[in-house]
Order: structure tokens, then sequence, then C-alpha cells
């Protein structure tokens, strides 16, 4: 049994593994041909506590590809939310499915799923980490760079989830990660003192066109994510702003990227995200064919 919870629980090789293996699988449906179905008579659940876009519609598919059966489970309307416990939870759904997926509130509540649990648990978000959607992410530089090692990837804003599992990504696959942010946002202390015992290139800076010099990838995140108190936070981000001027610092080549969903004019502008360079809707297909190969690595017996 191996459950995906964070990247700094795999190495180079697994990592690079199921990223191979997701653009075999995108090839081959792409081609209209028909692809491995390792979770084929599987049944695979996707619990949900916050809202959900990209997460629900790209595992529903997958799964369905992967030609297992999909069960959406709104933990609204589980006993969850009349305070049934997690690992009671857990204990329970394992014994039905193959596997799960969770979008929570909290990592806690990730961890305690995935301890009493008897079935492979996917971290679908936390608010400590987003996994699934860095390994889009990376599998999108490949698309365009056709390389992860060496590059320079610049990430603008607040020190979130995702910046979080980008600086996981940057020890395990070899790339250098700048993090322009404010004061008082960064990555929690404890993730980037790791990533500094490991010897990755991990640098802060206070200006982001400066953090943007001959960058590979600029990518960033809303500003205010769901459960954040907006407080000042527009004010303190706004010079962390991706605009055609910090585009104009990186590489000819580079490309921008982005979670989603974007608000226009506040943490990136019409032109970048609407522009040659942007990447986005690339990197959002790339949800659907990297959790494809995180499902059959961790249900299929396969990779």
């Amino acid at each position: 049994m191996r459950h995906f919870l964070d990247l700094k629980d795999f190495t180079r090789d697994e990592l690079s593994a199921m990223l191979a293996y997701g653009l075999d699988l995108r090839k081959s449906l792409k081609a209209g041909q028909a692809h491995e179905t390792p979770l084929a008579g599987k049944h695979f659940g996707m619990i949900f506590e916050k809202q959900s876009t990209r997460t629900r519609v790209s595992f529903e598919v997958g799964i369905s590809q992967l030609g297992g059966v999909p069960i959406v489970l709104s933990a609204n309307d589980m006993q969850l939310g009349r305070g049934e416990s997690i690992a009671d939870t857990s204990k329970v759904l394992s014994g039905y499915l193959d596997g799960v997926m969770i979008r929570c509130l909290s990592h806690n509540t990730l961890m305690d799923l995935a301890k009493h649990a008897s079935m492979p648990v996917i971290n679908g978000l936390t608010d400590r980490s987003h996994p699934c959607q860095v390994m889009a992410d990376l599998m999108t530089m490949l698309d365009i760079h056709g390389v992860i090692e060496g590059q320079i990837v610049t990430w603008a804003g607040d020190g979130n989830n995702v910046a979080v599992s980008w600086i996981e990504a940057a020890v395990i696959m070899g790339f250098e990660l700048r993090i322009a942010c404010p004061e008082g946002y960064e990555p929690p202390a404890d993730i980037v003192a790791w990533a500094r015992e490991q010897g990755a290139a991990i640098n802060f800076y206070n200006d982001l066109n400066e953090a943007a010099k001959d960058a590979h990838v600029i990518v960033t995140d809303v500003w205010i994510s769901m459960g954040d108190d907006e407080g000042t936070r527009v004010k303190d981000m706004t010079p962390f702003q991706v605009n055609d001027a910090v585009m104009a610092q990186a590489a000819p080549d580079a490309i921008f990227m982005h979670c989603l969903p974007a608000i226009r004019e506040m943490e990136v502008t019409a032109s970048v995200i609407d522009g040659k360079q942007s990447a986005v809707w690339q990197e959002a297909e790339n949800r659907l064919h990297a959790q494809k190969a995180i499902l059959a690595y961790c249900c299929g017996g396969v990779i």
C-alpha cells in the first residue's frame, strides 16, 4: 500500500517515473488509443471539505479513464459532519474502498486518515501542501522546456501550501527556487530549514523583479485563499503582482503558471495570464494526467 501525502516522501526516480507514466497515458489518450486501466474493478473515494473545480473533475475523470469507479463524498454529507472521528471514518472506508483522495482544511486530517487507513490515501490539498498541483506543474515544465533539473523557478506572493510543495519539489528534482514574498508571508520555517539541510537552492527576495531575472518559470497563486482573512493582504501583496515588467526580467522562453482560480489584475495581469508565455491551460489539463499516474502508482500496482 502506497500513500501520496507529500512530495518529500519520494525520490527523484519515483517522481520522474510517475511523470513519465502520466505523459505516456496522455499521449495514448490524445492519439485516440486505449490505455492501461490499472484501476479496473476498483472503487475510489473522494472526500471534499473544501470547494473544488479542477481537483474534483480531474480526479473523477481520471479514475474513470483508468477503469475505476469514482465515489464523491462531501464531508458535510458524511458522519464527519456530525462529529465522527477521522480515525473511525478511515477504518470504515477502508472496508469499502480501494483508495481515497481527500481535499481538506487541516493537514492533520490527512495524516490521521492515512494513519488509520488500510487503503492508499492521496493528498488532494490541505492547508499545508498541494503535491498533486505541483506534479502537474512539473509535467508542464517537462512539456515546454524538456527538463526540470537546473531550471530556475520564481514563486511570487504568499508562501502558502502550493509554495510548500514547490520547496519539496526543488529538493527532490534539483532546480533553483526563488521565493519573492512580503515579510510575514514566508513559507513555514520548518520546511525551509529542511530544504536547506538537504542542500537545496532556496533563496528569498523582497523584490520580485530581481527574483524573476533569467528565471525559466514564474508561478503565483491567489492572494486570498479560502479561509484566509483578507486584512492587509492586498496591500502587502501588491508589489508582488506578476505583470509584463516582471516577465520581461525572465528568460526569453520563460513560462507563467498559476494553479487557478486566478483573479486578473490582482496577483497577475490579464496581459500575462492570457499572453503568449502563459502555460496555465496546459498546466490545468496536466492535473488529469499527473493524477492518473499518482492513482496508478498508489492503487494500480504499476510504475
